[in-house]
């Protein structure tokens, strides 16, 4: 059929949403509830003192599923200009809640820490909003007309943010979170194109105050732990050492789903932070293999989503959410292989755990509204950011960078 529109009259080009990226999140999903059923389907003596069921742990994480299909649908109806008015608000916000974690009758203890609020059925953790929040506003701050990226005040805003929330994060302590949000700052800073000597800089002066935070003694004895777990295999090395044994027992195709050995009371966090274990005992190099290339085609399908905004808006909250995601994805799979010392990070989608899904399907839900591209780039905008491709690129051919 012939174009039917006047010549020279275009219409705006409205994509529908990434469905490679919402079907490799519906596998993700589907991975983590199966092997959550299996990982605690064998109920311990432990368990059954506290009536905990089979089915217990499973039916909470389909119940948290769907509320998070529910919160994916709203993120996906909501334009993004929303969040970029609503992303200083949504910054107290976050802030409000990390600090209840410490009033009584509101905030929970577990572990030695104080993380979660008490929310009628379950808890949350306000630390996995803040990363939500802290790339929303990033992506803002990166995109206003006054972000200069060759200059040092631009530069230590953000920071100064950062640095309050992680005074909250050691209060309570969450060490994790607190690194976690260092790292996702610095590469959305480093995305923006933020002079590296500014970064590095701080980096070097940030040594002393990461050694000073190190030397606690549990943190030191994770360190230690980590450099050589058989070295102390029934105490400080024992996490590492049954996460070890249960990845090394499934070999290429692993014992068979439902068949792990660590499950049974050896492997601690099995459901959460230590999943990916599970996965390689009963599933084998095949499973882990599957696993790790399906976090890797998502972080490729949110590069893509962010590459194609032409929005600087988006286009840094697009790149922002994707390490957000990937960048926990990483940590957790370095955690667990024992490439860095032991972290509370739970794997995005698989591992059991409210706050985490709740946030993570929030994101997946801004990612394939964006990816529907039916927003629109102000003029004044698109000038700003022509002008400011002009200026970088005369700055490099005067330092010689074109030759």
């Amino acid at each position: 059929m012939a174009d039917s529109r006047p010549a020279g009259i275009k219409t705006p080009l409205i994509r529908t949403y990434d469905r490679f990226l919402l079907f490799t999140m519906l596998l993700l999903l589907s991975f983590g509830a199966l092997m959550i059923y299996s990982s605690t389907s064998v109920i311990t003596p432990l368990l059954a003192k506290k009536n905990i069921t089979p089915f217990y742990y499973f039916k909470r994480h389909l119940f948290t599923m769907v509320i998070g299909g529910i919160v994916m649908i709203i993120a996906y109806s909501i334009r993004p200009s929303f969040y970029k008015k609503a992303a200083v608000p949504a910054l107290v916000f976050s802030f409000f809640l990390l600090v209840l974690v410490f009033f009584p009758d509101i905030g929970i203890t577990a572990g030695g820490a104080r993380r979660w609020i008490r929310l009628w059925p379950t808890t949350f953790q306000p630390s996995e909003l803040v990363k939500l929040a802290m790339v929303i506003f990033l992506a803002k701050y990166m995109s206003s007309p006054d972000y200069d990226t060759e200059r040092f005040g631009s530069f230590i805003k953000p920071l100064i943010v950062m640095v309050a929330f992680q005074l909250v994060f050691l209060k309570q302590p969450d060490f994790g979170s607190t690194m976690s949000l260092a790292f996702l700052t610095f590469a959305m800073l480093f995305v923006s194109g933020m002079s590296l000597k500014y970064i590095a800089s701080v980096l070097v002066l940030a040594l002393p105050v990461l050694y000073k935070l190190v030397m606690e003694p549990y943190r030191l004895r994770r360190i230690t732990s980590f450099l050589d777990p058989w070295k102390d295999p029934l105490g400080s090395g024992f996490q590492l050492v049954q996460s070890f044994i249960s990845l090394g027992s499934g070999g290429l195709t692993g014992l068979g789903l439902g068949e792990s050995r660590q499950k049974l009371s050896f492997l601690p966090a099995a459901h959460t932070d230590f999943i990916f274990c599970l996965v390689g005992e009963e599933l084998g190099l095949i499973g882990t293999s599957v696993l790790i290339a399906l976090f890797l085609f998502l972080f490729i399908r949110g590069i893509t989503i962010a590459g194609r905004s032409k929005d600087r808006f988006v286009h840094y909250l697009a790149y922002g959410l994707t390490m957000m995601i990937s960048l926990q994805a990483l940590v957790n799979f370095a955690v667990v292989t024992g490439l860095v010392p032991t972290k509370g990070l739970p794997l995005p989608f698989v591992s059991y755990g409210g706050s985490a899904l709740l946030v993570n399907m929030a994101a997946v839900g801004i990612l394939l509204r964006i990816s529907k591209g039916d927003y629109k780039q102000a003029p004044e905008e698109e000038k700003h950011i022509k002008a400011r491709r002009v200026a970088r690129r005369n700055i490099y051919s005067r330092k010689g960078y074109g030759n």
